[in-house]
């Protein structure tokens, strides 16, 4: 019998390590904070956790602006911490993913302070991606080499002292490099073994599909920033380098492993990085995307699993993450009853359960935390909210720091008196996971009882699913002996036939509530 791999049926735990755990006392989670907490996650029963940028880094943008690839930033401890961390996450049973970087750099690296220092047309420039400018509409007026928009508001472009302009998808401090410099590609291949050699079990590959840039730098015009076969994403080249990657995880023992987040305007061109020699695993945001929908739900499983059935890969889901807003609240209902989100959140996450291929969960969604709607202006950190002149709150809400224990801020996410870096809301008291823990109803209960019946199942279950007979209001689909139903209307329909396993909210009789999703065993 082949052996599948560990990452392909994976329940991966995100830790936004500033917000997980404060260990030292400053504010801010640190690496050992999150050893502190690892009890945590293995009874909560995930497979693995992935840990956001803990690299030196301004924190320009939350750490994804990083300044030395090959260190930790001291606000989230040492090297040492590091080692130590990998080995309490094997001794827990766990496997430990880490991000990467590949796209931009701070503007704090060695590298590109020496291509600011350094004149136009210097080897220490083209680690980057400087150009001129285009004359403007008024004499001595200068615009940006072409049109292209920043993720995070305003030009992609910004213009050093020289004259130049160099390019930057992100924040202005997030400079892109230029993938099409060798030096570029040796480096991060170099990074990569250096992590490896340290006993990371693989990499979250950040803006996977920026790598390289159209080299004409054509003008964007109309299109939408990640339109197929534009100038920005999912260039060709792009896969060479992942071809690449997939070599060095080969070397190494342990199932290595990569996914990447690709952000296309189709599933289609997921497939691509998905090839055997490519990538293992890429993220399919559609669930997170769509709405509360029955119809919404099944179009994105359909088109997920086709667009990763010609690969032979494991499609990946995802409800929440530190770039969205929480799933509890964005199930919200405008007038409608209270406490729907949570029995819509409960009922989601047997869906996301029971659909073949890996899970990630985002730290905090097992406790039911939603989204932090409220936070003062001058407490915004998000570059998001600069860029755009506060028209767009950013992403600060989903990355409030968490509650473990205690009635009032800092809810055992810090030492008592020590402010942390966003205020965590007063209405948190009973969302603790201390608080939680005694309690058979709560959210953690929930997810830790679904969690470890998907590992009971997870073995015996194919890969493939067979959507059944179901009213338009729900979903009903089998994997083998397993049955999955959710509706998400708001009346009671009939349950397919099997004995119920599992269900999110009780049952009335042969009927399932609105709301609500049921595991049922058959056969």
């Amino acid at each position: 019998m082949t052996r599948i791999p560990w990452w392909r049926n994976a329940v991966v735990y995100e830790v936004y390590v500033r917000s997980f755990a404060d260990f030292d006392g400053n504010g801010e989670g640190d690496l050992q904070g999150v050893r502190s907490r690892l009890g945590h996650l293995r009874d909560l029963g995930v497979d693995a956790l992935w840990l956001t940028p803990f690299y030196t880094s301004p924190l320009a943008d939350g750490g994804y602006d990083v300044a030395d690839y090959r260190d930790v930033d001291p606000r989230f401890g040492t090297l040492d911490d590091f080692d130590a961390l990998v080995a309490d996450v094997h001794a827990h049973g766990l496997r430990l993913i880490i991000d990467i970087v590949p796209n931009h750099s701070s503007d704090r690296h060695r590298w590109f302070q020496e291509a600011l220092a350094a004149p136009p047309g210097s080897s220490e420039r083209s680690r980057y991606i400087f150009r001129p400018g285009k004359p403007g509409e008024r004499p001595g007026e200068e615009r940006p080499p072409n049109d292209w928009p920043s993720a995070f508001g305003g030009p992609a472009w910004t213009r050093v002292n020289d004259g130049e302009w160099y390019l930057h998808l992100y924040a202005r401090e997030q400079p892109d490099f230029n993938w099409r410099n060798p030096e570029v590609r040796d480096e991060f291949e170099e990074i990569l073994r250096f992590w490896l050699d340290r006993g990371v079990d693989g990499f979250r590959i950040d803006v996977a599909a920026g790598l390289f840039k159209d080299d004409s730098f054509r003008d964007l015009g109309p299109n939408d920033r990640r339109v197929l076969n534009g100038p920005i994403y999912s260039r060709p080249e792009v896969h060479d380098v992942y071809r690449r990657w997939r070599q060095i995880l080969d070397e190494y023992d342990g199932e290595r492993m990569a996914i990447g987040e690709v952000w296309t305007d189709g599933p289609e061109d997921l497939a691509l990085y998905l090839r055997p020699d490519e990538l293992h695993q890429v993220f399919q945001f559609d669930l997170q995307l769509a709405p509360w929908s029955a119809t919404a739900f099944r179009d994105v499983i359909v088109a997920a699993l086709k667009a990763v059935a010609p690969t032979g890969a494991a499609p990946t889901w995802v409800l929440s993450s530190h770039d969205s807003v929480r799933h509890v609240t964005r199930y919200e209902q405008p007038e409608g009853l209270p406490g729907i989100e949570s029995a819509r959140a409960r009922a989601a996450l047997l869906l996301l359960l029971a659909l073949p291929g890996s899970a990630y969960l985002y730290q905090g969604e097992e406790l039911g935390l939603p989204e932090v709607t409220d936070l003062p202006d001058e407490a915004r950190q998000d570059p998001i909210f600069e860029r755009t002149n506060g028209e767009l709150a950013g992403r600060d809400g989903c990355r409030v720091p968490l509650p473990w224990s205690g009635q009032a801020e800092p809810y055992g996410f810090s030492p008592d008196g020590v402010r942390p870096w966003l205020p965590m809301p007063e209405r948190w008291a009973s969302m603790t996971a201390e608080a939680q823990a005694s309690e058979p109803s709560s959210m953690l209960a929930w997810y830790r009882d679904a969690l470890a019946l998907r590992r009971r199942l997870a073995d015996g279950l194919p890969e493939d699913l067979e959507w059944l007979d179901s009213p338009d209001t729900a979903v009903f689909f089998r994997r083998g002996p397993l049955t999955c139903a959710l509706n998400c209307g708001e009346n009671p329909v009939r349950l397919p036939p099997g004995t119920p396993l599992l269900t999110s909210a009780p049952l009335y009789g042969d009927l399932l509530p609105g709301n609500t999703a049921a595991w049922l065993e058959t056969g």
